[in-house]
């Protein structure tokens, strides 16, 4: 029985739907008044997002279709973390190489949020690459088609200010690192 008086207490739980990639979760719940009610949320593996610095401070972005909302989306390399991934830097890194082609030097955790929790149970793990160049060809999973382009950090903070950016986990990796990063710019001492 949940401790905190907040917590709701879960009767029941259930698949309702599965496809590759995602769950949608049913469950059963006794609300903190004693109410019982349903729930439903996505579930998914935890994916990494990769900010990949080129050896000379571009960052490597990529350009892909998304059919949610119809359009191109701008961001970084983000992917979900996979069985055969030995930790979290080995999914960055692999989904760094299968979008963009680049390897990095060097990958650094940056950091761990839950994008969504209202609605799933996502963690996502960002990650700040340095010293990133292109190394092979993209190896893109069949539902996959991505355009890799280079934008100054200031381009790319200009785009996520200007709105031209909308991608939430981009945004998200961006503003931490802005934020937390006194120089504003990667440390290619590194």
């Amino acid at each position: 029985m949940p401790t905190d008086p907040l917590a709701w207490d879960t009767r029941d739980r259930q698949v309702a739907y599965s496809c590759p990639g995602f769950d949608v979760v049913n469950e059963s719940v006794r609300l903190p008044d004693g109410t019982d009610d349903e729930f439903d949320y996505l579930s998914e593996p935890p994916s990494v997002c990769v900010l990949p610095f080129t050896p000379d401070g571009d960052v490597v972005c990529i350009e892909e279709w998304r059919q949610a909302v119809s359009r191109i989306n701008r961001g970084l390399p983000v992917g979900g973390v996979e069985p055969e991934d030995d930790d979290l830097e080995a999914a960055a890194r692999r989904e760094l190489a299968e979008e963009t082609g680049h390897e990095a030097d060097a990958l650094e955790p940056l950091v761990t949020v839950e994008p969504a929790n209202g609605i799933a149970d996502s963690v996502l793990h960002v990650f700040v690459a340095r010293g990133c160049r292109p190394t092979a060809e993209q190896r893109l999973d069949e539902n996959e088609s991505i355009r890799v382009t280079g934008r100054s950090l200031e381009e790319l903070t200009d785009a996520v200010a200007d709105g031209e950016i909308r991608d939430g986990r981009t945004v998200l990796a961006l503003s931490y690192y802005r934020l937390f990063d006194e120089e504003g710019s990667p440390d290619e001492s590194q």
